[in-house]
């Protein structure tokens, strides 16, 4: 059974480039491109379809 480790003749950047995609290969992609915390539902926002609607929830609390 041939070995998928690299020859000892590879150079450092070969070597990493294929740990890295032995590691993608083993592991997938784990971590979301966009998490919860980068959008407005992740804050517990309703994203505003529109400016207006955005200007009227932000309304500071003396103008009521």
């Amino acid at each position: 059974m041939p070995s998928s480790e690299p020859a000892p003749e590879s150079s450092d950047s070969e070597r990493e480039a294929e740990r890295r995609r032995r590691a993608a290969e083993l592991l997938g992609d784990l971590l979301p491109t966009t998490t919860t915390d980068d959008t407005d539902e992740g804050w517990g926002e309703q994203a505003a379809p529109t400016s207006d609607e955005e200007f009227l929830r932000d309304v500071p609390p003396h103008h009521g």
